[in-house]
């Protein structure tokens, strides 16, 4: 669920060891699930431990996460960076904001949870994305690509042998994909 490093670790403890006995580290997600989330780090007194929240036991220390929170927190990497000029504590929580999609939510709904997870983040890799605006009546998911995509040489394999693949595996009720995106070469385009 969340990977904390020995240097997270280790910074956690030094903290700790400041502060009243029985004090211990709170995780939490302000907006789950939207793309106002913000993740954030707290101490966490032992008055403030609710049934629901789920614990992390460590050596030293523990962690403790609202249940609210806990399903974005699925894949999070704490860590605590030195170099030359500063110390600093990273927290990448990748589901922070996304949204919780179950199989009886609406199928644009699903399409749109499969483009940010799956999709997006190799797209991004090439500074583009792809969002959809739409699903026909007759089942075909109407899509726009940004960014890097938008002018891109290969955006047919993209949209063929990736993302129609995806997500008509993903999605047998769709009869396929159109891309709506005006693909004019500029500045932006990757190549």
């Amino acid at each position: 669920m969340i990977m904390i490093t020995n240097s997270a670790q280790m910074h956690f403890i030094k903290l700790l060891s400041t502060q009243k006995n029985g004090t211990q580290i709170r995780l939490f997600i302000i907006n789950p699930g939207t793309e106002t989330a913000e993740c954030g780090v707290s101490y966490c007194s032992p008055e403030t431990v609710a049934e629901t929240d789920t614990e992390l036991r460590f050596s030293q220390f523990s962690v403790f996460i609202d249940e609210n929170s806990h399903p974005y927190f699925q894949d999070a990497e704490i860590d605590f960076v030195t170099d030359a000029l500063l110390s600093q504590l990273t927290l990448k929580a990748p589901n922070a904001k996304t949204p919780k999609i179950h199989s009886n939510s609406p199928l644009i709904d699903r399409v749109k949870h499969i483009l940010q997870t799956k999709i997006n983040p190799k797209l991004a890799h090439h500074g583009g994305g792809v969002s959809i605006i739409n699903i026909t009546d007759e089942g075909y998911a109407i899509l726009k690509f940004i960014g890097g995509c938008n002018g891109c040489s290969m955006v047919n394999l993209t949209i063929k042998e990736g993302i129609e693949k995806e997500l008509l595996t993903s999605f047998p009720e769709l009869k396929g994909i159109q891309d709506i995106t005006d693909h004019q070469y500029g500045k932006h385009s990757f190549y």
